[in-house]
């Protein structure tokens, strides 16, 4: 009887289907967790929260599990989901075993389930294993049938062998200490401390370097729990985050895991499909879990030059910023305002010590890149949070003199980053230095037509191509967000971009597999079609779609044809990753019926919602809802627009107008409405007159 709690666990979510589902239990952690479509797990997660505890698998991935795969090697703490280089993080690992050797015990999976905040698993051997998380703290909680066991421990795992260095310490039935990493992509070095605590008495014994095993009383069938705490700054600190916790049980951290996500999943509530509704919060949920939270109660945290410091807010680290700031940035700064100031902080902190393209010697958390930080903080303070622009002036200064030109791709993005430093510069009241880089932004036109205006060219389809990194000529053509004015007259004025952008799509060149062309779909919203970005981003969103690139530098043999977003481990485009919630993000903007236009100006183009109706938490006692008259699942167009009552014949919003909350109503057609959205329209231009 005692043990029956297992099989409750798997007859709770079909008792209770009838009821009405929290945010949270419509999530399926399993989304983008099997092959190479989406580099996602189910690892039991908190918002924001540098520990997650998950399965490890073999063989390995890129974030230690495979859906499809029966074997396991064990747990790990920490993983980047949804990230390249065959992810970061995987460290700590543990396996609980049976009899006398580690290795003779084969762990082979029989049944799992995991919700956000909480995985389990059961193996063919009889053991059984749950875990949960609630901030900065983990509990696992295993079970043993009758006999001998134990814990073993692999303190120089990481994903990709990328371990660098540990010490630990043993004591009673502690373990504690710290270990150091790559991080995604080799590209540097993060540090982390942590303290482990077993509930039962062990024998600890040292089999190999950075190895050992915990061995626990043998006897009858019976649990045991391990809790572990996690810190950038030190272990007396991840110590004093586990004696915070020590005396919660098992059922209290993980209904308080469960507390946290569904206070965040609710910030957005949607009312359509079932289907739909699931798909959605499964994939809001993917747009929380990073960047991580790396400072302590007291606000002291580790800079990423390794020093102490401490600040008045908290401070966030595990970055993806060229992955994610034209979609889940953006995102958290509508929804997630309180939280989204401290992350705009924490990145405009980076420069005060020594911040980089890609990450350095000392960081406090697994991170990837953050490339494009500037435009997101011209960004943040156009939104109204609070940016000390004057404070890291120079450090920009020199990030933008540093920018490389070397290939047609990194050209353009370069000139983006010229651009925001000259908005940022206008800001600032400097108009001479202003007037300097916005002329180094405009040089782009050179580049663009030595390199993207001649379509005839046999590899402006091949990938890569020039030099270039993720994506092709025609995908990369169109990554000049800030002066999409200045594209047009490029390639001949506004009709003949209509008719390139035709060509784009009509040849499905379109690549959804990355962020090169991420904002291509919403640029007919600049044109005199706007239903056409309505219908693509609906056709992108919930239909079948055909899709020629990969990321391993192919066009692929074959193409995909089928729908991108699918509520199943194999979920994405093969090759796809989620890359820290951006693609996530990118859907959940269009269920919203919103697509940032230009990320450094704070307006939304406007789409038909993939709901009936939506209600966001703009700010602490405004809301902002969303309704679709004459709304049905495969209307793509919008009729007519009113905000707050009042009808309005433009295609766009402000940030301004969104985060006052009230009330905006969208009426739903089978056919597009060719005159609606065309009065006011809204173009970027890049001399400064949007």
């Amino acid at each position: 009887m005692k043990y029956f709690w297992w099989v409750w666990l798997v007859l709770l979510p079909r008792l209770g289907g009838a009821q009405s589902l929290t945010p949270a239990e419509q999530v399926n952690v399993f989304l983008g967790s099997s092959g190479d479509h989406g580099q996602l797990s189910p690892a039991a997660s908190y918002p924001f929260s540098m520990v997650s505890l998950g399965p490890q698998t073999y063989p390995n991935t890129h974030t230690g599990y495979e859906h499809l795969a029966r074997k396991f090697l064990g747990f790990t703490h920490n993983r980047f989901e949804g990230v390249g280089c065959q992810g970061s993080g995987g460290n700590l690992l543990v396996k609980p075993f049976m009899g006398a050797n580690p290795a003779q015990t084969e762990l082979l999976k029989t049944a799992e389930q995991a919700e956000p905040g909480y995985y389990s698993v059961a193996f063919k051997n009889g053991q059984k294993a749950e875990l949960t998380v609630a901030q900065k703290v983990g509990l696992h909680r295993y079970y043993f049938p009758a006999g001998e066991r134990g814990l073993f421990f692999d303190l120089s795992h990481s994903f990709v062998n990328r371990f660098r260095q540990e010490q630990h310490t043993t004591q009673g039935a502690t373990l504690s200490g710290w270990i150091e990493a790559a991080t995604t992509c080799d590209a540097g070095v993060y540090k982390i401390y942590y303290y482990l605590e077993i509930t039962q008495s062990v024998q600890w014994e040292t089999t190999d370097l950075h190895q050992l095993i915990a061995r626990l009383p043998a006897g009858a069938a019976g649990e045991v729990e391990m809790r572990v705490a996690f810190s950038s700054v030190s272990v007396e600190h991840a110590r004093a985050a586990l004696a915070a916790r020590r005396t919660a049980t098992f059922e209290a951290l993980r209904q308080e895991s469960r507390q946290a996500w569904n206070a965040l999943l609710t910030h957005v509530q949607v009312k359509g499909e079932p289907a739909r509704e699931k798909l959605f919060y499964s994939l809001l949920y993917r747009t929380l879990q990073s960047p991580y939270v790396v400072s302590e109660p007291d606000g002291t945290y580790r800079a990423i030059d390794g020093s102490l410091q401490k600040a008045p807010r908290p401070v966030y680290n595990g970055w993806a910023v060229w992955d994610n700031y034209h979609t889940q940035l953006p995102l958290l700064s509508l929804v997630y305002p309180s939280e989204y100031q401290n992350i705009a902080f924490s990145l405009a902190n980076l420069y005060r010590f020594g911040k980089k393209d890609f990450a350095t010697a000392h960081e406090p958390s697994p991170t990837v890149r953050t490339e494009h930080t500037i435009v997101v903080l011209l960004d943040a303070y156009r939104k109204g949070y609070a940016v000390d622009l004057r404070g890291i002036r120079d450090s920009l200064l020199s990030e933008v003199n540093r920018l490389d030109y070397s290939h047609p791709d990194k050209a353009l993005e370069s000139s983006y980053d010229a651009w925001a430093l000259a908005e940022i510069l206008g800001e600032l009241k400097e108009k001479k230095l202003s007037a300097q880089y916005r002329r180094k932004a405009l040089q782009y036109k050179e580049l663009w037509q030595k390199d993207f205006q001649d379509l005839t060219k046999p590899d402006v389809d091949k990938l890569p191509a020039r030099g270039m990194y993720q994506g092709t000529i025609w995908q990369y053509r169109w990554a000049v967000p800030f002066d999409v004015k200045g594209l047009m007259e490029l390639m001949g004025g506004e009709p003949v971009f209509r008719t390139q952008l035709d060509a784009f799509f009509g040849g499905d060149y379109y690549n959804h597999a990355n962020e090169t062309d991420l904002q291509a779909p919403a640029l007919y919203n600049a044109t005199r079609e706007p239903w056409k970005s309505q219908a693509l981003m609906h056709q992108l969103a919930v239909d079948t779609v055909v899709q020629h690139y990969f990321n391993d530098n192919s066009r692929g043999i074959d193409p995909y044809i089928g729908r991108i977003y699918q509520n199943q481990p194999q979920a994405y485009v093969r090759t796809m990753d989620d890359d820290a919630g951006a693609m996530s993000a990118w859907y959940v903007w269009s269920a919203c019926g919103l697509m940032p236009a230009c990320v450094g100006s704070p307006v939304y183009y406007l789409t038909l919602p993939l709901f009936q109706e939506l209600t966001l938490q703009v700010a602490a006692k405004k809301r902002l809802v969303i309704r679709v008259e004459n709304y049905a699942p495969a209307r793509r167009y919008i009729q007519a627009a009113r905000l707050n009552g009042k009808a309005i014949d433009r295609n766009w919003l402000t940030h301004k107008e969104l985060s006052a909350g009230g009330e905006l109503m969208l009426v739903a057609s089978d056919t597009p409405n060719t005159q609606w959205g065309l009065q006011h329209p809204w173009v970027t231009d890049g001399q400064g007159a949007n």
